[in-house]
């Protein structure tokens, strides 16, 4: 079914620079229809609020996202959202997600076939010719590499096929070939996905808080209304020179996850935390990010790295490392472009933070209309809502199996496979009503420049002014650029 996602109006920032952050209360409590059932780990970061009191009665103030709209709580369920959808659409097809898995590979293996056979010196004898098809070539490939890497995903979610050997089988093979940890990766982001927007349990996308964002400039919270714009030029530099290595990051070091690991049940986290050297990253079993009932998933997942790095390192010595450097690594950086992750690291200087931007699962789940939660303000429909579709065209619905422009969808329900999650898509609709967010205006150009206006719109969260109960646990991004509504202006600390 074709899908034309219907984008919400917004207003601009500019109608918005004098509001304040109105209340709303249409929101109920989670029941055991609301929200999934609690996982079976014993990990309260992995679990879900099933009974949190999120004293709706008691929220005060209005609610203002970025834009200066006023936003208000979901206030549907997830058993609506599930009933809504056609039973088809929860059909899995292994025949089908195979054959999608061998015409990804069969587009890698024949276009490395094609350009390696034909762009040769006889063939194109003009040095820069040869080089910048080489370039092109690399895209390419990065595009079919992020297409394989999505099929991957869905093995994780086991919206594959619906025999899990399969799934784990296929997603394994193919996410150890593009240096993926596949298990690792399958468990951490399964928590992602059961706390998406919580602040204190998400495991990715865990934006700064106002004085989170200030430590990092060496200021105080109340100072950052006094700083400077952000000169465009750091923008683009940051976002441009960084963001291909997002990915690596996330799996290394744990950017952009939640740094609260000495709540993890089993004692793992104690005296760890985020950053290289802190003992957090999904390639140790000892990770506070895992159980130890994970243990032997994650070193087959290091396993299947071992290997390709072997294979990798045998094709180098054989056939070149400038070969290599073309063939896997430039492609490679490619898919980590599309697919990697964003956080903030420390200063450069006073005036900006060191990021690591990327496009898709970035724009996912970032944008000035998004609210993230405090634990007493969550639950999982609103956390669920707190994404965005977007749209990439051809590239983004044919080759990236639509990953860009279904992924509300796929937080509700990950288990839709992502043939059917277009007509899914459209069947929730009405359900969320004003809470579905999409914002397809420029196609492919308005997704590139979405990443621009994130990253100028979206440097930290803070409640809203005046607001009280459930509401104060409700944060929306702000910026010291001059965009949207204006940051709270806070008074200067007491002096002890």
């Amino acid at each position: 079914m074709a899908f034309v996602s219907a984008r919400r109006s917004f207003a601009h920032p500019s109608d918005h620079q004098n509001s304040t952050c109105s209340s709303t209360n249409n929101s109920v409590a989670p029941s055991p229809d609301d929200t999934p059932r609690q996982s079976p780990s014993s990990t309260s970061l992995s679990s879900l609020d099933s009974n949190s009191d999120l004293g709706v009665k008691n929220a005060k103030g209005k609610l203002l996202d970025t834009y200066g709209n006023e936003f208000q709580l979901p206030d549907f369920t997830i058993k609506q959202i599930r009933d809504a959808i056609p039973a088809h659409c929860f059909q899995r097809s292994g025949a089908r997600g195979l054959a999608y898995v061998a015409r990804d590979i069969t587009s890698l293996a024949v276009t490395f076939y094609l350009v390696h056979t034909f762009l040769t010196a006889g063939n194109v004898p003009s040095t820069p010719v040869r080089a910048m098809l080489w370039a092109v070539y690399t895209f390419v490939q990065g595009l079919f590499g992020t297409g394989l890497w999505v099929l991957a995903h869905e093995c994780g979610h086991q919206s594959f096929s619906p025999s899990k050997t399969l799934n784990d089988t296929v997603g394994w093979l193919c996410h150890s070939a593009l240096l993926v940890p596949y298990f690792s990766w399958k468990i951490s982001h399964g928590k992602h996905h059961k706390a998406t927007g919580h602040l204190e349990r998400d495991m990715v996308f865990v934006p700064k808080t106002r004085d989170q964002y200030a430590t990092k400039l060496g200021h105080l919270a109340h100072e950052l209304t006094e700083l400077m714009e952000e000169t465009p030029i750091v923008t683009a530099g940051t976002v441009i020179g960084q963001q291909l290595v997002g990915w690596i990051l996330y799996i290394s070091a744990n950017v952009t996850g939640h740094n609260f690991h000495e709540r993890q049940s089993e004692g793992r986290g104690k005296g760890k935390r985020n950053g290289f050297g802190g003992g957090v990253n999904h390639f140790d079993p000892s990770s506070p990010l895992y159980e130890a009932k994970d243990g032997k998933l994650i070193l087959l997942s290091d396993l299947g790295l071992a290997i390709v790095g072997i294979m990798l390192f045998l094709i180098g010595r054989n056939f070149g490392w400038a070969n290599l450097a073309v063939w896997y690594v430039a492609p490679y950086l490619w898919v980590n472009h599309w697919l990697g992750k964003w956080s903030s690291l420390k200063p450069v200087h006073q005036s900006s933070l060191t990021l690591v931007a990327v496009a898709i699962t970035f724009l996912q789940h970032t944008d000035p209309t998004l609210p993230h939660y405090e634990p007493n303000s969550w639950n999982f429909a609103r956390g669920a809502a707190a994404t965005i579709d977007r749209e990439f065209g051809f590239v983004g619905r044919h080759l990236f199996h639509g990953i860009i422009e279904t992924h509300v969808l796929h937080h509700f329900v990950s288990t839709i496979p992502f043939y059917h999650a277009d007509e899914a898509t459209e069947a929730i609709k009405p359900i969320m009503g004003q809470h579905y967010r999409s914002n397809v205006e420029g196609g492919p150009l308005g997704f590139l420049r979405s990443l621009w206006k994130s990253a100028r719109m979206c440097q930290w969260i803070e409640p809203c002014e005046g607001a009280e109960g459930v509401n104060k646990g409700i944060l929306f991004f702000r910026n010291r650029n001059g965009l949207g509504v204006p940051p709270q202006k806070l008074a200067r600390p007491s002096q002890p």
